[in-house]
């Protein structure tokens, strides 16, 4: 299934989420994803990366256990369950094609929004804590994380929308909500039959490359650019984006 050429892109795919994930506030973590699926099906795509996702965030919990904000998790999570069950009936019943197109709005429209709410273009009010907020903005991390592992935006726009929320909550609360969602994405993947034996022996082979990629990011933090970093990673990415809406679209 990954012979050759195809093996590298998709270790290339697992060694950007991990140094994104190292040393770049892990942002970047579906961009793996979205890479492969220009080459295999979207499913396939998909279901080989959110092992090595899970693998790369294994750690991670540990390290921020229990310093999330339980309110916004607790939200986040309720609201998620029926965007990942959305997810899942279209996934179901639409064509790779028009999978295609959703990651590639995905990947367009991510680099686009970071970009904006660097730039304040997008600054959410401080408005404090809303259970409701938090549901709707849980709805729509579990639709696109399960369609294209990327719920960071409307989980930016509910967490930065509070105000008063610490960089270290904001980043545990982010732990442990992807953690779980990509869980009951495991499920839900399993059900669809998108996993197989051989499938997740890929995934197996990939893990080492997001450690690898995960340590390169710790290091890299500190001695390359975030804006710099990000400006290679946004371009690939929207690259792939588009590369993804022509296939999908023509």
């Amino acid at each position: 299934m990954l012979e050759g050429w195809m093996f590298g892109l998709a270790a290339l795919g697992a060694m950007l989420a991990g140094i994104s994930k190292g040393g770049f506030g892990g942002s970047l973590g579906f961009a793996g994803s979205a890479i492969l699926a220009v080459v295999v099906e979207p499913g396939v795509a998909l279901a080989l990366m959110l092992p090595v996702l899970m693998a790369i965030d294994m750690a991670a919990v540990r390290a921020y256990w229990g310093r999330w904000d339980k309110p916004s998790a607790g939200a986040i999570l309720t609201g998620a369950v029926p965007g990942l069950l959305l997810g899942a009936v279209l996934f179901s019943v639409i064509s790779s094609d028009s999978i295609r197109v959703l990651i590639g709005l995905v990947a367009v429209g991510f680099p686009l929004f970071r970009i904006a709410l660097a730039r304040g273009l997008i600054a959410p009010r401080p408005t404090g804590f809303d259970r409701r907020k938090g549901w709707v903005a849980g709805a729509g991390v579990g639709f696109t994380s399960f369609v294209a592992h990327a719920g960071g935006p409307p989980f930016a726009v509910f967490m930065l929308g509070q105000g008063g929320i610490d960089k270290t909550r904001y980043h545990a609360t982010s732990v442990i909500v992807f953690w779980v969602v990509n869980a009951m994405k495991a499920a839900l993947y399993t059900v669809l039959g998108l996993f197989s034996w051989q499938l997740l022996g890929w995934s197996a082979a990939l893990i080492p490359f997001a450690m690898i990629g995960t340590l390169i990011g710790v290091k890299a933090h500190k001695l390359i650019p975030e804006r710099l970093f990000f400006m290679v990673a946004y371009t690939a990415l929207m690259l792939t984006g588009l590369k993804l809406l022509w296939d999908g679209l023509w």
